[in-house]
């Protein structure tokens, strides 16, 4: 009977002991994990005991760890309430409390074990209120930035131009305007037909920004910036691990960025033959495949191609798909070039030479009128962007208030030459005479670089002979 107690009792004892091994490295454990926390830890029991705090703690209040353990919360802080939470179970979260002097933000979090406060476990947010004023700053400043950076983003992706901006009364580009008012209330593939520089990108943003997608993004491709074997990952993005080099995470294509929205694809004429294929695919079926893709994607988006060149001559060529070519060619817009709206020639100067006076800070009163005789014969092959590129040289070429003939490049001066010598006199021989000899001196000048005697010689007469008829032609010296 006594061996079977002593027995039992010992396998008590056994038993105690691994419990109580278990609960030391149970309590060395989570010591260690607050010895490690950032904030200052503290841990009472329901009472307000100090059962365990960290170094940091210790540290806040001026003493040492073992200073604080199993004393009344009260007698080493301050203003505590570790306490009255013990008592009444409510936390108590980022409450200001000042201790040795100083401000902090504290948090008092009770811990339950069957329904009882078991535990309530303290932690110092901020030992300095300025810290957390510091953080807030930081915080407020760092928001203000994301605001600003995605306000920009934002404007890049979405329309900057409307037709009001498109400058013109001219009855050619006009119709091209009401064509293209009509046409963005719908979802149809647009065609934008025109020169180099006579603003298809402009009437991509105007039609996007009329169209019930102008809340969406407009993504902006240009076909024949992208080399012909990153084409297809740039429009249609790749999957994680399709080809090495890809990122890791996958790339999102042109088309997927542009859903809810529009893309534009200018200078669609110099895409590829084989990208061709599965551009058609998209304006079919609505759906892309990323490279890598085990499935195609369905895509939301409207598509704008423009060309300057002649699409139907490349179909009958071969290097333009003919069914592709009648996808995109549901309504075409022909933009027409600026010879052909020379009406609009007063408008546009005066929009840009306003314009390049503020971004040059230039002052110009305008424009002689034989400098705007000039750019009226000029037969502008790079149009619109060509002329604000002239207007903006010819301001910091000039010498007085207004742009002159001199001004202007000599392509300028040689275009209006040839224009007189294909003009018409008034049928006399006289006036002929007189139409032809001006234009002899003003090529001679002009062939010269305006040296008046070098000039003279090639016509083979006297410089004061030169000057006279200068004057009696009204021909600028």
């Amino acid at each position: 009977m006594i061996i079977r107690q002593n027995g039992w009792v010992h396998r008590l004892l056994v038993d105690l002991a691994g419990k109580a091994q278990k609960v030391k490295e149970e309590k060395d454990m989570l010591q260690t994990i607050i010895d490690h926390a950032y904030e200052g830890v503290l841990i009472v029991d329901p009472k307000g005991h100090i059962l365990m705090a960290n170094e940091m703690y210790a540290d806040f209040l001026g003493k040492k760890l073992s200073e604080l353990i199993g004393k009344h919360v009260t007698e080493v802080i301050e203003n505590t309430r570790m306490h009255i939470v013990g008592q009444t179970g409510k936390p108590e979260i980022a409450q200001m409390q000042k201790i040795n002097g100083r401000e902090m933000i504290a948090s008092r979090i009770p811990v339950f074990n069957q329904g009882e406060v078991a535990a309530v476990v303290g932690t110092v947010m901020f030992q300095q209120v300025d810290d957390l004023f510091a953080l807030s700053t930081k915080m407020e400043n760092l928001r203000k930035e994301l605001n600003y950076y995605k306000s920009e983003l934002d404007k890049r992706l979405q329309a900057k131009y409307s037709f009001d901006t498109i400058l013109g009364t001219s009855d050619e580009l006009e119709k091209v305007k009401r064509l293209g008012q009509r046409v963005a209330k719908s979802d149809t593939t647009i065609l934008l037909k025109g020169e180099s520089g006579t603003g298809k990108e402009l009437f991509a943003h105007a039609i996007h920004r009329e169209s019930y997608r102008g809340a969406g993004p407009l993504i902006k491709v240009n076909c024949a910036a992208i080399p012909d074997t990153l084409l297809e990952s740039e429009l249609f993005g790749y999957k994680e691990g399709s080809f090495t080099g890809a990122k890791k995470s996958g790339k999102k294509g042109k088309f997927a960025l542009a859903k809810g929205g529009t893309i534009f694809l200018d200078e669609i004429s110099e895409m590829p033959l084989l990208m061709q294929v599965k551009l058609l695919r998209v304006l079919q079926e609505k759906e892309i495949e990323p490279i890598g893709a085990d499935k195609p994607e369905s895509v939301d988006v409207r598509i704008i191609a423009a060309t300057n060149k002649d699409l139907l001559s490349l179909v009958e060529q071969g290097k333009f798909r003919h069914d592709l070519y009648y996808r995109l060619n549901v309504v075409m817009l022909d933009i027409p070039p600026l010879r052909g709206r020379k009406s609009d020639m007063g408008l546009l100067i005066e929009h840009f030479l306003e314009k390049l006076t503020k971004e040059t800070g230039i002052s110009v009163e305008g424009i002689e009128q034989q400098a705007m005789d000039a750019l009226l014969a000029y037969s502008w092959p790079g149009n619109i962007r060509e002329l604000r590129n002239v207007l903006e040289r010819a301001l910091y070429v000039k010498n007085g208030s207004c742009i002159t003939k001199q001004d202007l490049p000599t392509d300028f001066l040689e275009a209006e030459l040839t224009t007189e010598e294909n003009g018409e006199g008034d049928g006399t021989l006289k006036k002929a005479v007189e139409h032809a000899e001006a234009l002899a001196i003003r090529r001679a000048i002009l062939e010269a670089k305006g040296d008046k005697i070098m000039a003279a010689k090639r016509l083979g007469i006297s410089k004061s002979s030169l000057y006279a008829k200068l004057g009696r032609y009204q021909l600028a010296e």
